[in-house]
């Protein structure tokens, strides 16, 4: 098997190092590229500050030569208290005058370099060896009466020294700056990511028996604050998710446990006193808590569902609630009365329903939501079953568009719910007294089901009273 490149592993060893690591590296590599170019700007500057400095000099001292020669008061014995070197020369190219340690001979321009040096009017660099000068020189010539030219020069050993110290100077201090910088670095970083550390230790003591416990949250309103409190408060959702599957679990547990119970006990005598049983009987009472256990299963599965899909819709399809209805009340016959007024649009077959009750006359045709056709039957279908369970007259079902809104509501003339019960009756499991009493009460899934599907639809749902008995509002909003 080949071995992997070098920049695959280099790349690998990289990716394995930790963030402080990451972020400490490339904090040094800016802060060493900022440094070096700052050293090379500053010496660049420097350097041409120096240069300045140098061709100013010379320039001050070759003038005032100047005003000397055109004065005809240059002394024998020229000097330069600050070491310039000076040349006087006349039409002839012969040296008239010059400072101590200056070639009196051979002009340090020849006659076509002053010349040019002369129109051009700037200093230029020249090599002194030729003239037992051991340093480079800056000079520069100027023009005086009667044909006259000075020459001044200084030696420029003094700028690069001064260089070359700033240069050794740097590169010196620069690497232990750098060093200096990555170790504060390392350190402020550290101390940055110490709270991430916190809620990583935090986060391993958080176990399936600790579920109650959050992580440490800084005093800082920093991002890592911000993160803290975002994983607190997710903490929190699954903590409530998790107490309400593991109630669902219980809650279903006991619900199945009755019916279990009830066959297991039919069975039993039948089969304990097999002579005096009537079979037709037990079969009856154990074909009913059969009944109970697979509305049971049917409810459980829909909740699964809708916990499955995180409270979206199944479907996204236009539903026409106004056929949808009709159709689905068409199953209790007269004991459901559907009404839609009229005006929604011209009637078709099939709005009106089968149940012979209906008392609206126009039948529908224009109240249309997305969502999924056959989760919305099952709303309406949960609806009616409760308030059937409650009614003695027919149940009323009315359809109409209010605003952009859908609105269905479901009434019955029954002893309706106390207002401190109308919002806990959409829980799950939850059945009050006068349903438990009852033999054909529900598991308390019907109203939970409602609700999930309907918010999934993103609509809402209320009881309200009907005066006497109760309502079931429904709003879903129109497509």
């Amino acid at each position: 098997m080949a071995a992997d490149p070098p920049a695959r592993r280099t790349v690998g060893w990289w990716r394995r190092r930790s963030l402080r690591f990451h972020l400490t590296v490339v904090a040094s590599a800016v802060l060493a590229l900022a440094l070096v170019v700052s050293a090379y700007v500053m010496i660049g500057a420097l350097g041409r500050s120096l240069l300045a400095t140098v061709d100013g000099t010379i320039y001050q001292r070759a003038r005032d030569t100047v005003s000397l020669a055109d004065a005809g008061r240059l002394p024998d014995e020229t000097t330069s208290p600050d070491g310039t070197l000076l040349q006087v020369i006349d039409r002839t190219g012969r040296i008239t005058h010059a400072t101590v340690g200056t070639d009196r001979l051979v002009p340090l321009l020849n006659a076509g370099e002053r010349a040019s040096a002369v129109r051009l009017g700037e200093a230029r660099f020249l090599d002194g060896e030729p003239y037992g000068i051991p340093h480079m020189l800056r000079v520069r010539a100027l023009s005086a009466d009667r044909g006259q030219t000075v020459i001044a020069a200084r030696p420029f050993s003094e700028v690069q020294t001064s260089i070359n110290t700033a240069s050794h100077v740097l590169v010196v201090g620069t690497p232990l700056l750098l060093v200096l910088l990555a170790g504060a670095s390392w350190m402020v970083i550290g101390r940055t990511l110490r709270p991430i550390a916190a809620l990583r230790r935090g986060a391993d003591e958080i176990t399936d028996t600790a579920r109650s416990r959050r992580l440490p949250v800084p005093e800082a309103r920093d991002e890592v604050h911000s993160l803290a409190t975002t994983l607190n408060d997710m903490l929190a959702r699954l903590e409530k998710a998790d107490a309400r599957q593991r109630a669902l679990v219980s809650d279903a547990a006991h619900e199945l446990r009755s019916p279990l119970a009830s066959i297991r006990l039919q069975l039993e005598v039948a089969l304990g006193h097999p002579r005096g049983q009537d079979w037709r009987e037990t079969a009856e009472g154990v074909l009913e808590d059969t009944m109970r256990l697979a509305r049971l299963a049917e409810d459980l599965l829909a909740l699964a569902r809708l916990d499955e899909r995180g409270g979206t819709r199944g479907r996204r399809e236009p539903v026409e609630l106004d056929r949808l209805i009709p159709q689905t009340a068409e199953r209790y016959g007269a004991a459901v009365t559907v009404r839609i007024p009229d005006g929604l649009g011209e009637a078709r077959d099939g709005d009106r329903g089968g149940n012979g009750g209906q008392d609206g006359e126009g039948g529908g045709g224009g109240i249309v939501v997305t969502g999924d056709a056959l989760d919305l039957g099952r709303v309406l279908v949960n609806l009616v079953d409760n308030a059937l369970r409650h009614t003695n007259a027919p149940v009323v079902v009315e359809l109409r568009a209010e605003g952009a809104d859908a609105v269905l509501t479901v009434t019955d003339d029954g002893p309706g719910i106390p207002e401190p019960d109308r919002e806990r009756v959409f829980d799950r499991f939850t059945r009050l007294d006068s349903a438990r009493s009852r033999d054909e009460g529900g598991a308390g899934l019907g109203l939970a089901i409602v609700r999930e599907t309907v918010h999934a639809h993103g609509g809402a749902v209320h009881l309200e009273d009907a005066s006497p008995g109760l309502r079931a509002v429904v709003r879903l909003p129109l497509s």
